[in-house]
């Protein structure tokens, strides 16, 4: 399950196909190698059906980590990647899914429920206090699935984002 380097062009593929779900395929910046560059990836050796939890270490520049889900065909169905995160309220660590994906074809087979399962087991063992995601409003069959498992809309939050221009000119509003 963990991603490793010869996982990278499927990851990446699933990456367009849910910024293509998302009607976003446009905002696609990654590449192969932004991804080599920027995950925590299983060492050579190691397979993606592994679940040994040998991976390279998150630093500030390979902050996420990648699990996979290969099919018995062989096939990669789906993915999750994540981050690591903090609760100051908790004082613990946690997890942050940024992207769950499952190709359309492979839905309601369990994988999706299977990466959760991965994760809220990662976030067990390291004793952690919570995993987190985001979820599109009109995303309605996700959001079903994923009140199915139990997890519950925070919905007095309202996510909040500096980017692009809005970030180099907020980086540079004290120099």
């Amino acid at each position: 399950m963990r991603g490793v380097k010869l996982d990278i062009p499927a990851i990446l593929e699933l990456i367009r196909e849910l910024a293509d779900y998302e009607h976003e395929l446009h905002s696609v910046e990654a590449t192969e190698a932004t991804l080599i560059d920027t995950l925590a990836l299983a060492p050579d050796g190691v397979t993606s059906t592994s679940t040994a939890p040998n991976t390279e270490p998150i630093t500030p520049s390979r902050p996420a980590r990648c699990l996979v889900l290969i099919n018995e065909e062989q096939k990669t169905v789906g993915m999750a990647l994540y981050f690591y995160n903090y609760s100051t309220w908790r004082a613990k660590a946690g997890v942050y899914l940024e992207d769950l994906y499952v190709r359309e074809t492979e839905r309601k087979k369990g994988y999706g429920k299977r990466l959760l399962v991965e994760l809220a087991k990662e976030v067990e063992a390291m004793k952690g206090g919570r995993l987190d995601w985001s979820v599109l409003k009109w995303n309605e069959p996700s959001i079903k699935f994923y009140e199915s498992i139990g997890a519950i809309p925070q919905t007095e939050w309202l996510g909040m984002r500096v980017e692009k221009e809005a970030l180099a000119k907020l980086g540079g509003m004290l120099d």
